[in-house]
């Protein structure tokens, strides 16, 4: 019989297979792509974010809820920064508290990792897709044909559902739900939302919106966007995402470091007659900015620069977004993130129910919950 099954090598996944090495147990990693870390990969592009550096309360917060906080706490902001030194990647603490590798790629950060795996004995196999259960067994469309594993403890990271080109599709769902898991619906996090812009516009796409507040039911957030010919997108929106998700509108304070009483004393010291976007261009307003009053304000007061309603048509399709809500909820797992209704399965990563936004935050909630689950698994007996 396997010993210790890891399914999928992602952050998560090998993070689990790590732990479970370390314990002793012979591991075997399957991935279904050529290569791992895919997209690991694709976030470090323009810079790998591992982590946040703020208080740990303040940095919890940010998961919206207490499930994940014993894994963060375990393995948080600081303990990342060390695991990255212990792999020879030093690390810097940017001016927003972002923590990046010095190298900023992940590349030199997985190629030193998997080479720690390898010494670790951990055997990961690619090109071995997950496709479902065969009696009590794991079955995989390998490059040799059909593999049927029996493993004696499993840990499932297999992603959530966005990103299907990089390997998290989703297809996981039903054949959990066949064996008794429940797993939410799938939604959109940290994703862009769609506008129909009117003609005028076509020449601000792909300018960035800096210097900006993005208000969304009581919440407040500085931030940049830029625009696309979809509609917003970027760190800014990806920050209220859930809340405009969740149905609440999107307001602009163009100005948010000018009080509103300001704002009406300059605009009365202009002269009469003056065009509406010479007075927002001497309010000091960029000109993307002065083209989102004259696309959203219409009829509105040169005053809605504080608090500019922007009209939205729903955010863009799953698989655009960064990350999902949705997947295995918390009642269908144990402390340990096993599996109740199948024994011996831990999972983790994003197939979890757990959102955060970007900044650091979904790196460190997938490498905590794999060390979590792996630890946990480790401790199975093999019969």
């Amino acid at each position: 019989m396997l010993d210790a099954l890891v399914i999928g090598a992602g952050p998560a996944g090998l993070m689990a297979a790590e732990e479970l090495a370390r314990a002793g147990r012979r591991v075997v990693v399957c991935e279904a792509k050529a290569s791992v870390g895919r997209k690991f990969l694709m976030a470090g592009k323009s810079g790998l974010n591992v982590t946040k550096d703020e208080a740990s309360a303040r940095f919890q917060a940010a998961y919206g809820g207490d499930w994940l906080a014993p894994m963060l706490a375990a393995f948080g902001p600081g303990e990342v920064q060390a695991w990255c030194r212990e792999l020879g990647q030093q690390v810097f603490t940017g001016s927003s508290g972002r923590v990046f590798p010095v190298a900023m790629k992940a590349s030199p950060l997985l190629r030193a990792w998997l080479a720690r795996l390898a010494d670790l004995g951990v055997d990961i196999r690619t090109r071995w897709r997950w496709d479902g259960f065969e009696g009590a067994g794991f079955r995989f469309l390998a490059p040799g044909g059909v593999e049927v594993l029996h493993p004696a403890v499993t840990v499932l990271a297999l992603g959530g559902a966005s990103w299907a080109r990089l390997g998290s599709d989703g297809a996981w769902v039903p054949w959990l739900r066949e064996r008794g898991v429940d797993v939410a619906p799938w939604q959109p996090a940290n994703v862009g939302f769609a506008v129909n812009w009117s003609p005028h516009m076509t020449r601000f796409f792909g300018q960035p919106v800096k210097g900006v507040a993005l208000c969304v039911g009581g919440q407040r957030e500085r931030g940049e966007f830029n625009l696309s010919s979809k509609g917003l997108e970027g760190g800014g929106i990806y920050a209220v995402s859930r809340g405009l998700r969740d149905g609440a509108g999107l307001v602009l304070d163009l100005m948010p470091d000018v009080p509103a009483a300001e704002v009406v004393a300059r605009l009365a010291r202009m002269r009469v007659g003056e065009t509406a976007a010479n007075r927002l261009r001497k309010l000091g307003l960029s000109a993307v900015a002065v083209a989102l009053m004259q696309e959203f304000g219409r009829g509105l007061p040169l005053t809605a620069v504080k608090a500019l309603p922007v009209r939205l048509a729903g955010p863009r399709p799953l698989d655009e977004a960064i990350s999902v809500a949705g997947g295995v909820r918390r009642e269908a797992v144990t402390q340990g993130l096993e599996l109740r209704a199948l024994p011996g399965v831990f999972v983790c990563g994003e197939m979890l129910d757990w959102e955060a936004p970007t900044g650091g935050y979904l790196l460190t909630g997938c490498w905590a919950t794999g060390r979590w689950a792996g630890r946990a698994a480790a401790q199975v007996r093999v019969a």
